[in-house]
This record gives structure tokens, C-alpha cells and sequence, in this order.
């Protein structure tokens, strides 16, 4: 019979059963993988790679009815042809894939058939007009550990054994990209709506309605991984040094002026400060992208002045438009909304000015379209770029649907299911594309969501809209590791949480000042919150007072400390963002990162590096005065407030006391802690 396999020339491809399977090295220590149930690969579908790196050069070798191909460290076998030579007819296990260590020849990872006879690894169900409900399935391992997969509140850092929906929410980011503690890195390379299972049964990587399976595999210890992955999807760009500062938020400064006087006080007191947010409703209507001069008369003096005072203004722009909106009729005439496929053009709620007792039916426009981008960004630069404001926050990005029916979506870029991940990504490369075309280099968007590649248009992720506890503290901590290793290095949370928090509560007030020194250790470092109870939704709202003076003066005592602790560390945190840029590793790491020999910083879900040389420990418990902190193995650790010495592995149990979260410096590392005037 027939040999199905065949060398492409650096790459296999296997023919079979109407199926199309192809693998080529896309990387160094790296493949790709994509299959379609019949014909040609579909070459221009959206996805997180870029175009084929330059490493990665493949040996192919096909003997009898197996074929591999080796890429550095990583190598890929396709099994099976016949039952036997005389026998026209195929073997199930024909065409199933292995992924293998090239050093020793172990597995890392291998497709797995749900039963012998059908399905097999892959499976395509048609939904119609050529779309197919695509699920992939891989074998389980016993004792897996499996880390990434974006943002989400499930509390989990080890992710094994969690269904992991794939679509966009707000608090619920999508990327699609895992780590494993068995040595590899996978990215299911769609913006598909569907979900991964992460099953002690088996792993299965599911989308609703796509076209075509396509899939990337990486080899190597973490840091290796992390590299590998930002060649293939793109490197951030070094964090420009003001965004490395205190940011100062609140929902929300109502008006030009109560937003000055806020910077001012900042100034009178001494206090650090580097950028303050104008935050929703100061517009005139949503989809207007331009200040309410009823509020803010004067929006280019207030820049000038935040300016002199060293101080970046950001300003919250949501992509979605009211039918009030003066863009409404032509973004809809020119085709540059979300379109439906059912239904008018209107995909949300909200309120808006001039609606006294009404919410308005609200559209979005279509990130996924060149032009629509264009049109949006040309009315951010007539009404915030030309009066100097540079610094944009993409807020309900995901975007924020009510109802969330994705599969009633059809975007320039395909329908609803098949790319409805994609934009949040699509909307910072808007802001992106705008800003490089209009002559800046420093650019950074603040982004409700986020997905795989979104890196490398500048833009940062901020975890939603969240509570306000000791266990929204805890689930944040995981979250944020779970982000840094899929392929976002600039992260941070609303310090303090955002539904609620009363400044003049004791129990809140410890709560604050805990999140507000994990804070200070972040990537981006932000206060942000909608403090005191719950009100209506509507133009006029404004939380409570939320500045680092607000919560007494214990507090402002420890606050303003960790704001000049940050101030100290901004050179180092520099130098990590400056190593994100260069080799994809995040600036907070998971302890793994750093120590994969060491099983234990497998399991460590409580603490952090910031870089290489700091571990932070973070106090999560209300009442706590001190807490067990586990040192890798494999360097000495010195207390960065003690300056006690301690060999790694072992765990500690340390003071905390209210003023004081736990630090560590490793191998005799020196870096400014306290302050010189202590």
C-alpha cells in the first residue's frame, strides 16, 4: 500500500482518511502542528504565531510507516500506517502523534485516541458551511503539574485537573498557552470559543466552531519555554520607565478639577507618583472617545500640568458605541461595528448621558478590521493623542457582551466562535498601530483582557473587576503567576480589590495595606478600587476618597513606605523589564522559573520572585503576624529586613508584623529595602 507520510522538505505531512496533518519546526526546540479534515491547509487563518522563526531547522527521517522529525531538543513521531504490509486498510493508530525528548527519547507528550476503534486523537464534527467542532485529545500523566491558560479566579496555580473555559470574561482572561512540569510548552494556536479539560483521564482541548486544528509545541526547562514562546508570538517591548512607578486610581475623578487636586496633594506631600487615570464617563457619550468639556473644560492645560508635576495622564477608552454616540450611524454605515448574526447590531446595556432613566442598546466596533481600527484611533488622536495624553486604558475589552452570546457575533476576521478570543489583542494593536504611525515609542495600554500575542503591542493586563477580601488577595497571587507564564509580563490588580472596601473599617483597612505591599512587588503597581457600597450604575457615580491618605494614619504611614520602597527598587524592576523584552521571562516569576530541579517550587502557590534575586512572600490572612515561607533549594537566602542568612530548602517561619511583608534576597544579592533614613 501506499506510505501516507511524506517529507515536505523539513517537514512532514500525512494523508489519510480525507484528514491532512502536517508538522514542521516552527522555532528552536519547536513545532507546529495543524490537520483539517480534508483538503489543503488553510494558510491565513488568525492565530498568535508570527511568521516562522529563523531557528528551528528540522532532520526528517521516514522508515517503513514512521516518520520523525527533530528540532533541537524536541522531537516528533507520526505512527502507524497499515495493519500490515498486504493490508490496504489502515491501523486506528495510523497517523497518531508522540513528542519525545530528543536526548534520551522520553515522552513529554503524546496524542491520545478516546477509543481504539473511533475517535480517534483528533475528532471533527461538522456544524455546517465547513466549520467543524475540532477537540484534540493528549494521555494523561500521573503527578502532572500544568501552569498558564491566562487569568481566572478559580484559585488553582497547578491547574491539573480544572476545565478551563476559552472564551473572554471579564476577571476570566483566555490564553491559550500551558506549561508543563514534564518539559514543554503548549499553545492551541485559535481564537476559537471552546474550552481545555485538564482531566487525570486525559487532556482535551475542545473549540465550538472552527475550521482547522493548529497547534505549537515547545521543549525545555521553563526559562527555555518562555523564551521559545516569545520568539514565536512576539516580545514585549521594554517598559518605559514612568510606567514602572505608582499609579494612582479611583472609580472615579469626576472632574478636571477634583483629578488636579488629587496630583497636587500627591506633590505637597512628597509622595511618588507617576500616572492618574481619568477613568469611565468623562465622555459626552459612549463611542465618542473625547472629553465632556462640561467636566474636564480644559483637558490639554490639565496634561501640561501633570506633566510639569511628572505625572502621565491615562485615559479610559472603551470600544463600545451608543446610538447617542456622534460615530454611531457612520461606524454602522461603514460596516466597522461587530456585526450579528441574528438581531439588531446592539450587543450590550450600559447608560449614558442625556438617558435619565434608560440604558442604551450599545454596540462595539470591530477591533478585527483594519479600517474600523483606523477610524477609531483617528478620533483618539483628534481628542486625547493632540493634546498630549499618551497613555490609554482599554477597559471592557473583552469585549464586555450582555448577553454573552459569542455564537451570535460575526466580526470582520470570521464568525463569533471561531475568532471571538481575538479581541482584546486586536483592540491595544489599534491603540498600538495608531501611536507607532503617529511617531511614539512608549507605548503602554492598561487591558481588561487580554490573549496570546497581545505582548507585543505594548499592552499590560489588569485582573478585572474583583472583590475586595483576603481570599480575592490569595486567588490574585495565582492568577498573576498563571499570567507571567503565559507570555504577559506586564500585570497587576486593583490594590485593594474593586466592588466595594470601607476606608474607614478596620478589617478593610489591613486588607488594603496587605495588598497594597504585594502591590508594590507587581509588575505595575496600582491603586485602583470602587470603595463604599454598592450604588446605581449611572454617569453621576463616584466611589469614596481611595488615595493612600485615606485609610488613617497607621496606614498612610505603611503605604507611603512601600511607595518610596518602590521608588528604591524602580532600577531593578527596570532590569527585568528590560531581561521580558529580551528573553520572554516575566518579571514576577513563579518559584519553578528559577528552580525547576527543586520539586517543592513546583508546589508554591504563596510567594513570588521579582526577578532573580527577590522573594516575596505575601501576608494573606486576616489578623497574621507572621507566615510559613518556603526557600528553594539550591541558594542561600538572606532576610532583607533582619539580614538573617538561611539555606534553601527548607521553610521557614517568619515575622510579619502589620508594617512588614516577608523578603528575601538570594545568594548575598543587595538591593535598597530599607530605607537609608531607618
Amino acid at each position: 500500500m501506499p506510505n501516507h507520510i511524506h517529507d515536505l522538505g523539513g517537514a512532514l505531512e500525512w494523508r489519510a482518511r480525507g484528514e491532512t496533518l502536517r508538522v514542521e519546526p516552527w522555532g528552536r526546540d519547536s513545532v507546529r502542528v495543524r490537520a483539517t479534515p480534508g483538503g489543503a491547509l488553510l494558510e491565513d487563518l488568525p492565530g498568535a504565531l508570527l511568521e516562522r522563526p529563523a531557528h528551528g531547522e528540522a532532520v526528517v527521517r521516514i522508515e517503513g510507516s514512521t516518520a520523525t522529525l527533530v528540532n533541537g531538543a524536541i522531537t516528533v513521531r507520526i505512527d502507524g500506517n497499515a495493519l500490515d504490509a498486504s493490508d490496504p486498510q489502515l491501523h486506528p493508530a495510523a497517523g497518531r502523534i508522540t513528542f519525545l525528548r530528543t536526548s534520551d527519547g522520553s515522552e513529554l507528550l503524546a496524542e491520545e485516541p478516546h477509543h481504539f476503534w473511533w475517535p480517534g486523537p483528533r475528532l471533527y464534527t461538522a456544524t455546517g458551511n465547513g466549520y467543524h467542532r475540532l477537540e484534540q485529545r493528549f494521555r494523561s500523566y500521573a503527578g502532572e503539574r500544568i501552569y498558564g491558560l491566562g487569568q481566572h479566579t478559580h484559585g488553582m496555580l497547578d491547574q491539573k485537573g480544572a476545565v478551563i473555559d476559552l472564551v473572554q470574561r471579564n476577571g476570566e482572561v483566555t490564553i491559550p498557552f500551558l506549561l508543563s512540569d514534564r518539559g514543554y510548552g503548549l499553545l492551541w494556536n485559535s481564537p476559537a470559543i471552546g474550552r481545555v479539560e485538564l482531566a487525570e483521564t486525559g487532556t482535551r482541548w475542545v473549540a465550538d466552531s472552527a475550521r482547522q486544528l493548529d497547534y505549537w509545541v515547545t521543549a525545555g526547562e521553563p526559562a527555555a519555554v518562555l523564551r521559545n514562546y516569545a520568539d514565536a508570538t512576539g516580545h514585549a517591548p521594554v517598559l518605559p520607565w514612568w510606567a514602572s512607578g505608582f499609579w494612582q486610581c479611583k472609580l472615579r475623578y469626576r472632574t478636571q478639577a477634583e483629578l488636579l487636586e488629587v496630583s497636587r496633594e500627591y506633590r505637597r506631600r512628597g509622595l511618588p507618583l507617576s500616572v492618574i487615570v481619568s477613568d469611565f464617563f468623562h465622555w459626552t457619550h459612549l463611542g465618542d472617545w473625547k472629553f465632556d468639556p462640561a467636566e474636564w473644560p480644559d483637558p490639554a492645560a490639565m496634561n501640561a500640568e501633570l506633566e510639569e508635576l511628572g505625572i502621565k495622564l491615562m485615559v479610559s477608552v472603551w470600544p463600545s458605541v451608543s446610538p447617542l454616540s456622534e460615530n454611531y450611524h457612520e461606524l454602522l454605515n461603514e460596516g466597522f461595528l461587530i456585526n450579528t448574526e441574528y438581531g439588531p447590531v446592539a450587543h450590550a446595556d450600559w447608560p449614558d448621558k442625556g438617558l435619565a432613566a434608560y440604558s442604551a442598546q450599545v454596540a462595539f466596533y470591530d477591533a478585527t478590521n483594519p479600517d474600523a481600527r483606523s477610524f477609531v484611533w483617528d478620533r483618539i488622536r483628534r481628542n486625547y493623542q493632540d493634546l498630549g495624553i499618551k497613555v490609554f486604558w482599554l477597559d471592557a475589552c473583552e469585549p464586555e457582551l450582555k448577553p454573552g452570546y459569542p455564537a451570535n457575533l460575526r466580526y470582520h476576521a470570521g464568525p463569533g466562535l471561531e475568532v471571538g478570543n481575538l479581541y482584546p489583542r486586536e483592540n491595544a494593536r489599534m491603540i498600538h498601530e495608531g501611536m507607532v504611525a503617529a511617531g511614539e515609542s512608549e507605548i503602554v495600554t492598561l487591558n481588561r483582557s487580554s490573549w496570546a500575542g497581545a505582548q507585543r503591542y505594548g499592552a499590560a493586563l489588569w485582573s478585572g473587576d474583583i472583590g475586595t477580601d483576603f481570599a480575592s488577595l490569595r486567588t490574585q497571587i495565582k492568577a498573576g503567576l498563571n499570567v507571567a507564564v503565559s507570555g504577559i509580563p506586564w500585570w497587576t490588580t486593583d490594590i485593594g480589590g474593586f466592588h466595594g472596601g470601607d476606608p474607614e473599617d478596620p478589617a478593610y483597612r489591613e486588607v488594603l495595606i496587605r495588598w497594597f505591599q504585594y502591590g508594590a512587588f507587581c509588575p505595575l503597581f496600582r491603586l485602583h478600587g470602587f470603595r463604599g457600597p454598592e450604588q446605581k450604575l449611572e454617569p453621576a457615580m463616584t466611589g469614596l476618597a481611595n488615595e493612600v491618605w485615606s485609610y488613617g494614619e497607621e496606614a498612610y504611614g505603611i503605604l507611603s513606605g512601600y511607595l518610596h520602597l518602590r521608588e528604591r527598587l524602580r532600577p531593578y524592576v527596570m532590569r527585568q523589564m528590560e531581561t521580558a523584552a529580551e528573553q520572554g521571562l516575566p518579571p514576577m516569576r513563579p518559584l519553578f522559573v528559577e528552580f525547576p530541579a527543586d520539586p517543592a517550587a513546583w508546589q508554591a502557590d504563596d510567594a513570588f520572585l521579582l526577578g532573580p534575586d527577590l522573594l516575596v512572600a505575601p501576608v494573606t490572612e486576616a489578623g497574621a503576624r507572621e507566615r510559613t515561607v518556603y526557600l528553594p533549594a539550591g541558594a542561600e537566602w538572606t532576610d532583607a529586613w533582619s539580614g538573617e542568612r538561611h539555606r534553601g530548602g527548607q521553610s521557614l517561619r517568619v515575622d510579619a508584623p502589620l508594617e512588614r511583608i516577608p523578603l528575601f534576597l538570594r545568594d548575598g544579592a543587595v538591593l535598597p529595602i530599607r530605607s537609608t533614613e531607618n
